[in-house]
């Protein structure tokens, strides 16, 4: 029988490389940065995390949408990603719990994708070629039309993003009569970060990313914590001024992903765009403190410059590093109660392994 619902799409990439494959999720054209994430599972959490906000997203399992999707997988209040690229786009799911399949989702999200194309070979071009920008159209299949819609498309090196996800007006999670109260910069947090925070006994603030130092003050916390998000960090001067005063006044702060970049900039150490990012959730880190490996989830395509580190040794510890390309992965302020790290602890999707960094912070308080 011949399969009369497929309907023709493109992805093409800032280089002019460009896949033909079948449009699924939304009839339309989206843009953005174009990136892979290796994860096998998880895939509800990784498209509603607000760190990839502005980004088109290569799945590299090759079955998405094979177990549906749930409203309690949710990571922020809707998808963040601006398309999908993948080898097979499922809409038969295997749990009884799912409430929508995955056309369903996208449709009702209005997110543009791609499917039936050889995932291995983009990834493949991204991992020799680096990041770049890249559109996917199942509306315009003309190759110079989607050339010209692609130049006016941002660089990632220089934008910023946080303010775009950040919430709008501030709101609190937990008991109100709770011992230890920490003011939340959300800079795009996923909401298992601070469900990481409540289970461990926390009042939490959220703030939007431009609040102040003084207006933070006002909660009376006992800490502050700075959230992943999307963007370059080097932009967020609003940011970098808020951690510096926190530091001058010496108190707890711990910062995941984008939140550690901002530590490192309020600390004066330069961060910089990698050529192609870590995302997945099998990346090994060493503690080296311990000297143990933590495997971990990651989503970043900033990152701290270790020379620069190296440099600060009397006033900055290198923490962590990764086992893959030894890049910077966490650091401590001597004399401080200041620490981050560049992956994701609180595992949405998984592993486990680094949870007992919410523990050292809520020790801290």
């Amino acid at each position: 029988m011949v399969d009369t619902s497929y309907e023709k799409a493109i992805l093409l990439l800032e280089d002019g490389t460009f896949f033909e494959g079948r449009a699924c999720g939304k009839k339309g054209t989206t843009t953005g940065e174009i990136c892979f994430n290796t994860g096998m599972t998880g895939y509800q959490e990784i498209f509603t995390d607000p760190s990839y906000f502005g980004q088109i997203l290569v799945a590299t399992n090759a079955h998405i949408g094979n177990y549906g999707t749930l409203e309690a997988d949710t990571e922020s209040e809707k998808v963040q990603i601006s398309g999908l690229v993948c080898k097979n786009f499922t809409n038969d799911y295997s749990r009884q719990m799912a409430d929508s399949d995955l056309q369903n989702y996208f449709e009702s999200e209005s997110i543009v994708s791609i499917s039936d194309i050889d995932t291995r070979a983009i990834v493949r071009h991204i991992r020799n070629k680096g990041a770049m920008n890249a559109i996917i159209s199942s509306e315009l299949l003309d190759l110079e039309e989607l050339k010209s819609r692609l130049e006016k498309v941002p660089s990632m090196d220089g934008l910023e993003l946080a303010t775009k996800v950040s919430t709008k007006e501030p709101y609190v999670k937990g008991a109100a009569d709770a011992d230890k109260r920490i003011a939340v910069l959300d800079f795009g947090t996923k909401q298992n970060i601070l469900d990481c925070f409540t289970e461990r006994g926390c009042y939490l603030k959220v703030f939007n990313a431009r609040t102040e130092y003084d207006e933070l003050m006002q909660f009376n916390p006992d800490g502050f914590f700075l959230s992943n998000g999307p963007g370059d960090p080097a932009s967020m001067d609003y940011a970098i001024k808020t951690v510096k005063r926190i530091l001058e006044e010496d108190k707890p702060v711990f910062g995941i992903c984008l939140g550690h970049q901002i530590l490192a900039l309020a600390m004066d150490i330069s961060t910089y765009k990698m050529h192609h990012g870590h995302r997945g959730i099998n990346h090994p880190v060493i503690n080296l403190s311990t000297n143990k490996c933590e495997i971990t989830s990651q989503n970043h395509g900033f990152g701290v410059d270790a020379k620069e580190l190296e440099k600060r040794s009397y006033d900055i510890i290198i923490t962590h590093k990764n086992l893959n390309d030894e890049t910077v992965e966490g650091l401590r302020v001597k004399g401080k109660k200041a620490f981050s790290v560049q992956y994701h602890p609180e595992a949405a999707p998984g592993p486990h392994d680094s949870r007992y960094l919410f523990d050292e912070f809520v020790g801290m308080l």
